[in-house]
């Protein structure tokens, strides 16, 4: 019995696979076009399904109108102004033109003097043919002959460029990148004019084609690590790319880990900064995040207003984040520890305020830091998905409300609500999302290991983390360079910021060439005389009175 029920499904499935094999053969395209051009445009009205969006212009140009041509473009991502300037009144309204396309070919005439734009290619693939239609290109189809022309006439409504919105800061530009690929290399390209800013472009996705592009600086970045992103691009094979974050998860180096190998930003200044590093950037169409590789540990705590401040002001700034960091990642784990193993490192006027306020709370301190901690990723989850209007008000009230209820209802103590609230905050303040999101996940196992070993289960779990970090790779430069290997040249960009007249190098491990960034003796150098700049002015005024 079981035997037919498996004849039963082979035959269903081999039935199955027939029908597929055949609906493939029906819709596979011809490779190339063909030399009429009702044939051409039924191919793509079957190809599009006849979608309402896809305009068919019919012309007949020549001196007797006797060329039939066609114009093709999609509605809402081309240029309509373009066309209507550029091709139709052109193709139209040019007497010498017509004259010409009598003796010559119109394929040839048409492409070198009547399309006024800037990018004009002839297309004779199918394949090629429909996706410059679907970029936003117009195409130009003629009657009697298996090829047309192709014109970038890509336009349609886009976001204008606005402040950056998760990367603020004091100084610096206030711009930030759309969701447009060509707009966002053009920003970089702004900033630095050189011929040696280089950019590759390709289509990933099967059915998406979206655009994505790598630009490094040829001569500062390691060639190696321009291979390797390549490779890895080209080795994707998934049928949609629909922002940054597919690209990180399909290229990074180790996917058990979860703090991010791969670095994002919204700002063209940060994106310029790191190229100048020797890093590669890698944009994709459709989103306004920038990937940067390699990607380091201390990078993620580094701020654009770090190298626009002085370098005492940014190396305090910066040492601050970092303990920003680990509040966020040990803060309710210390707490659990000192109040369930280790009261006596507490001061005993603290450790009787501590006890009488938990002496009602019938969960133990691990408990209690769970329950707050869950409640407080429900409402910054809440937070963020609310519209903008009530978002804020929700979540601080919501929290207001909650910490306040739970404290009187004898739930969690208030040392408590303080010692969560204080590590919010602190996560809050962390430059880079990225990174903040892994402390709020590790939290949890530094509370489990402290509510099990206390300070030693707190130690315990630094190291296991250091030694992750250190065996982490990012197109294969170590995760904890400079520190962890220590190269001395590159420690003055970590947790201090030296001043700028002593980073003559750039990184060792990530750019391999030209590592000098500028020449030597760049130190202020103030005039011997300390006088004051007026001073003979001021002389020579009481020498003529």
């Amino acid at each position: 019995m079981p035997s037919f029920f498996k004849r039963q499904k082979q035959k269903k499935n081999s039935q199955d696979q027939k029908e597929n094999n055949q609906d493939q053969s029906n819709n596979r395209l011809p490779e190339f076009m063909d030399g009429s051009l009702a044939a051409n445009l039924e191919i793509i009205k079957q190809k599009t399904g006849n979608s309402s969006d896809v305009v068919i212009r019919t012309l007949k140009i020549g001196n007797n109108s006797e060329i039939r041509t066609a114009i093709v473009y999609v509605e809402g991502i081309v240029d309509n102004q373009s066309i209507d300037d550029f091709l139709i009144e052109s193709m139209t309204n040019n007497h010498d033109l017509q004259e010409k396309l009598i003796r010559q070919e119109a394929l040839e005439i048409i492409g070198e003097e009547a399309v006024a734009l800037g990018s004009v290619k002839l297309v004779s693939n199918w394949d090629e043919l429909l996706l410059s239609l679907m970029s936003g290109d117009t195409i130009i189809l003629f009657d009697g002959t298996n090829k047309a022309l192709s014109a970038s006439t890509r336009g349609g409504e886009k976001r204008s460029i606005q402040e950056p919105g998760t990367q603020m800061s004091v100084r610096g530009s206030r711009e930030s990148f759309t969701e447009s690929i060509g707009t966002n290399t053009a920003m970089v390209r702004r900033i630095i004019k050189n011929p040696d800013l280089w950019l590759e472009s390709m289509k990933i996705g099967t059915v998406t084609k979206t655009d994505v592009a790598i630009m490094y600086i040829n001569g500062i970045v390691n060639d190696e690590i321009v291979e390797e992103v390549r490779k890895r691009l080209k080795r994707i094979d998934i049928d949609s790319i629909l922002e940054s974050g597919y690209i990180e998860q399909l290229i990074e180096d180790q996917t058990m880990t979860t703090f991010p190998t791969l670095y994002h930003t919204e700002r063209p200044d940060m994106v310029a900064g790191n190229l100048l590093e020797g890093r590669v950037a890698i944009f994709v169409d459709g989103t306004p995040f920038v990937l940067l590789a390699p990607a380091v540990f201390i990078q993620f705590f580094q701020s654009a207003d770090d190298y626009y401040a002085r370098f005492d002001i940014a190396t305090a700034i910066r040492s601050l984040r970092i303990l920003i960091f680990f509040i966020s990642l040990i803060g309710p784990a210390a707490y659990v520890a000192a109040t369930t193993f280790h009261q006596e490192m507490i001061p005993t006027q603290l450790l009787i305020a501590i006890a009488a306020q938990r002496e009602a709370v019938p969960f133990p301190a691990f408990i209690e830091a769970i329950i707050m901690e869950v409640a407080f990723e429900i409402l910054r989850e809440a937070g963020i998905r609310l519209p903008k209007a009530i978002g804020s008000a929700v979540s601080i009230v919501g929290a207001l409300v909650i910490g306040q209820a739970a404290v009187q209802a004898g739930i969690v103590s208030p040392a408590m609500v303080i010692v969560v609230a204080i590590t919010a905050i602190a996560s809050f303040a962390t430059p880079s999302f990225a990174i903040a999101i892994s402390a709020r996940l590790i939290r949890f196992l530094f509370m489990v290991s402290a509510a099990t070993f206390g300070f030693y289960g707190i130690i315990l779990g630094i190291i296991m983390m250091i030694v992750h970090l250190c065996s982490l790779r990012s197109f294969g430069v170590p995760y904890m360079s400079p520190l962890a290997p220590f190269i001395p040249a590159n420690a003055g960009d970590t947790i201090v910021r030296v001043p700028w007249w002593t980073l003559r190098q750039r990184p060792r491990l990530i750019g391999d060439k030209n590592n000098v960034r500028k020449g030597k003796n760049q130190r202020p150098q103030p005039p011997e005389n300390r006088g004051m700049v007026n001073s003979n002015t001021e002389k020579g005024d009481r020498n003529e009175s």
